[in-house]
């Protein structure tokens, strides 16, 4: 077999809204990639089920949690599936540059990646950069007892968050550490997930935006 390159492919960032109670022109942004490496010839598949159907999977059960009238928030709901990260974050480089709704009307950004594990708890990039959002999210962890738990790193270009933190949008990269290795290669697949803090990780994410959605 050989390896069929492709110069050019078209692809397409996957978007819907939810409206807010009151604050309708305020968002919570909720963010994960749907693209992965593909195949290599006709045999070779790279899954990539905890990079990241696992982060896909979780804003559809987020957006299926809010699409119940007893569970809107004040602000709007922006939930994005951005194409092209594991080509270099191109979707949300696109979204950016050409976005539906104002950045400076963002309140928060949550991008979502490799939610499959846990074991060894949840890692926040961008969280020495905004303080206070982290000491609310920690908080809200501690009372609930959820994730064994949360660490927290600077700036970092290692997903889709980070052009909107180019932009002045103030965003946190989640990631969970522990179980499965398997990362960009074939073994990344949903048998190995346990998806240990999965429930743990919603949870924490809906106080989160409960808080800052009002």
């Amino acid at each position: 077999d050989f390896v069929k390159h492709t110069d050019r492919l078209e692809s397409s960032n996957i978007i819907g809204v939810l409206e807010g109670t009151d604050l309708k022109d305020e968002f919570l942004v909720i963010t994960a990639h749907y693209d992965h490496l593909g195949r290599l010839g006709k045999n070779t598949l790279f899954a990539g089920a905890n990079d990241n159907a696992s982060g896909t999977s979780m804003i559809m059960d987020l957006a299926r949690f809010y699409t119940r009238p007893e569970n809107r928030i004040g602000k709007s709901i922006l939930f994005i599936a951005f194409a092209g990260e594991e080509a270099g974050l191109l979707g949300s480089k696109h979204y950016t540059e050409a976005p539906l709704f104002r950045l400076d009307h963002i309140r928060f950004l949550l991008n979502l990646d490799l939610m499959g594990n846990g074991e060894e708890g949840l890692m926040v990039v961008n969280g020495t950069v905004f303080p206070n959002e982290f000491s609310l999210l920690d908080s809200l962890n501690q009372q609930s007892k959820g994730i064994k738990t949360i660490g927290k790193r600077g700036t970092a270009k290692n997903s889709d968050h980070y052009w909107f933190s180019e932009k002045g949008v103030p965003a946190f990269f989640f990631y969970t550490n522990g179980g499965s290795k398997a990362y960009h290669d074939i073994y990344d697949v949903p048998a190995q997930l346990p998806l240990t803090e999965f429930d743990d990780i919603k949870k924490l994410i809906v106080g989160f935006a409960g808080e800052l959605g009002r």
